[in-house]
């Protein structure tokens, strides 16, 4: 029987919900999947004027930036179970990929390394209906060079309205802004997320205006990203917790072998101790601790708020569908 249980989102609210291209082998499903197509995709253009990116950095000043609530409250309470069928799976793709990493299960903490995840990582800035929200993204390679990969609920209710005023600060560090703020020209989700508020699908793409003339990834980097891969490899989570034990000034991780969603999602679990604000942080199969490189793979997306798995970081599966919703934010 299944139970039900509440999540919380790890955006921020009072629910947490919270990139050498390498060869993959091609495995035949043993059974129908589900397909992808352009009716899975959600497009709501944003800051697309000059004055409108303005008026969006203006804004963000840094007092509205540490006051922004943790979007996890956004998703709390909601049914986190699986609302129509398998979530679509096709073959397995990967655009870049670095080495892998090793290392045994950690739960959680403030990031104290270096490489590329510190500057691709970043804080997401928010609003919806009047409320200032925060959460986490990563720049994400692609073709034009403007694309940050978050949770669904990080740019849209689920369902209901866009937020406004999107943000992202790439390598946020205790109100420091070393890269500049960068706003958003179109907000890109499934139409699972946008219309019914599917927990498999609360994925988004911001895609950023140029600053200063500069796309995002030639000024902080990229990550790759892979769809379709097999599911429990080893991963590594980041993202700015807000809520206690952190206070959402500087990046955090755990990492560990994820187990699948016994409750109803399609959604994979890590054990980890990151809370509200961490919504929409990157998680990555592949990832070497050296280089801060590894390959996308999920994001941040909810905890449930009782049992056993309390403690448990759930993010939804990168199948068809997110790899559809991808190529239409690199094509914007």
């Amino acid at each position: 029987m299944r139970r039900n249980l509440s999540r919380t989102l790890l955006g921020g609210l009072t629910a947490l919900a919270l990139s050498g291209a390498a060869a993959v082998a091609v495995v035949a499903p043993s059974q129908a999947q589900p397909s992808a197509n352009a009716s899975d995709v959600a497009v709501q253009a944003a800051a697309t004027t000059q004055a409108a990116q303005d008026k969006v950095v203006e804004y963000w000043t840094s007092e509205r930036m540490r006051a922004a609530v943790p979007a996890d409250v956004l998703v709390a309470g909601k049914d986190k179970s699986s609302a129509g069928d398998k979530v679509a799976t096709g073959k397995p793709t990967i655009v870049p990929q670095a080495k892998p990493g090793t290392g045994s299960g950690f739960v959680g903490d403030y990031y104290t390394g270096g490489g590329a995840v510190v500057t691709t990582t970043g804080k997401v800035f928010f609003t919806l209906a009047g409320v200032n929200y925060v959460c986490s993204g990563s720049a994400v390679t692609s073709g034009n060079k403007d694309v940050v990969l978050t949770a669904g609920h990080c740019l849209n209710e689920g369902p209901g309205a866009y937020a406004t005023n999107f943000a992202f600060v790439p390598a946020y560090d205790d109100g420091a802004r070393p890269y500049g703020t960068f706003t958003a020209r179109q907000l890109v989700t499934t139409t699972q997320w946008a219309g019914s508020g599917d927990f498999d699908y609360d994925i988004g793409f911001a895609v950023m205006n140029t600053l200063n003339g500069q796309h995002l990834t030639d000024v902080v980097g990229s990550q790759g990203i892979g769809f379709n891969l097999a599911r429990g490899q080893y991963m590594y989570s980041f993202g700015y917790p807000q809520a206690n034990p952190y206070d959402g000034s500087d990046i955090a991780w755990c990492h560990g072998t994820p187990i699948q969603d016994p409750y109803g999602s399609q959604d994979q679990g890590l054990d980890c101790n990151l809370t509200g604000g961490s919504s929409g942080g990157p998680w990555f199969v592949n990832y070497n601790t050296t280089t801060g490189v590894g390959t996308l793979n999920s994001v941040n997306s909810f905890k449930y708020s009782g049992g056993q798995l309390r403690n448990y970081m759930f993010g939804p599966y990168l199948g068809s569908v997110a790899q559809t919703l991808y190529g239409t934010a690199a094509g914007l």
